[in-house]
């Protein structure tokens, strides 16, 4: 019994060690992917950060300028875009999102929400829980080109202008650092126009702008630029955030595997010492049997 326990054992490290190798082998993947997406989010941060600069001191200086992508309507239906992964093996990223988003929901519901899932996680556990899942796609890949992400932002741009929603949030995983990702809600359309530009001295600078072409055109090829640029980086920075999550699982998966092969190596020792204990006590018991037979 005690030898086919020493073999079952030795099944498991075996088994444990081969489970460490892939995960290791996932920690590195999660490592190389999280590396470009951070490259392609530093990179494109700035640009992302100006055009929202430019877009939220201009456009309250038009108030004569109308343009469908800031018109405040009352609000029938709210449309929420939930970002979560197509995969799981990332510790709770996709399971604090949803549950961000059902918190988000609960409290904000004057009016009925329509969502729009990114990622299969998210739609599986929605749509089987009776929400009302108004469009859903695969998540996108990490490389993924700009005109994949630009046709997500049309489509989402395409739900708010075609009346389905009145407002339109999105849920997604924030990237800190390599060791923190949040869930975290921000509101994308009607694009929000408050005056920035503070000077320091507690109140607001204002200045008059002269428009080359017309405010009107301007305005017309700014605000779905800025629309898609935000969602680029919204869906980035989820990316980062499930990578990072991912890597962090897989590490501390593996660290763990290493204690439970270090726990099954002592208890075979164990195993192995008290058998080669139990075949001294009967080789020496037979040889004292002989010698009192032949006494």
């Amino acid at each position: 019994m005690a030898v086919q326990s020493l073999r079952a054992i030795r099944r498991k490290i075996r088994a444990v060690r081969n489970l460490q190798k892939i995960m290791t082998a996932m920690k590195m993947v999660a490592a190389a992917r999280l590396r470009r997406v951070q490259d392609r989010v530093i990179s494109g941060k700035p640009y992302t950060e100006k055009m929202r600069w430019l877009v939220e001191t201009l456009a309250p200086h038009l108030p004569a300028i109308e343009h469908p992508l800031l018109q405040v309507r009352s609000v029938q239906k709210r449309g929420l875009v939930i970002i979560t992964g197509d995969k799981g093996l990332c510790g709770a990223y996709n399971n604090n999102i949803i549950r961000s988003a059902q918190a988000f929901m609960s409290q904000n519901g004057a009016a009925p929400f329509a969502l729009y899932c990114i990622g299969r996680k998210g739609y599986d556990f929605f749509y089987r829980r009776g929400y009302q899942v108004a469009r859903h796609r695969s998540q996108l890949p990490v490389t993924a080109s700009f005109a994949q992400f630009k046709a997500v932002a049309e489509d989402i741009v395409n739900w708010f202008l075609s009346g389905e929603v009145d407002e339109v949030f999105v849920a997604y995983g924030e990237f800190v650092n390599a060791l923190v990702q949040r869930p975290k809600i921000v509101s994308l359309l009607p694009i929000k126009t408050e005056v920035t530009g503070d000077t320091g001295q507690g109140t607001q600078e204002m200045r008059e702008y002269i428009f080359e072409p017309k405010a009107p055109d301007l305005l017309s090829l700014l605000l779905p630029r800025y629309v898609e640029h935000q969602v680029y980086h919204l869906l980035l920075e989820s990316l980062a955030s499930e990578n990072a999550a991912r890597m962090n699982a897989m590490s501390q998966a593996a660290d763990n595997a290493e204690e439970l092969i270090k726990q099954l190596t002592l208890q075979a020792n164990k195993i192995r010492q008290w058998n080669i204990t139990k075949e001294l006590l009967e080789i020496t018991t037979a040889v004292e049997a002989m010698r009192r037979a032949r006494d």
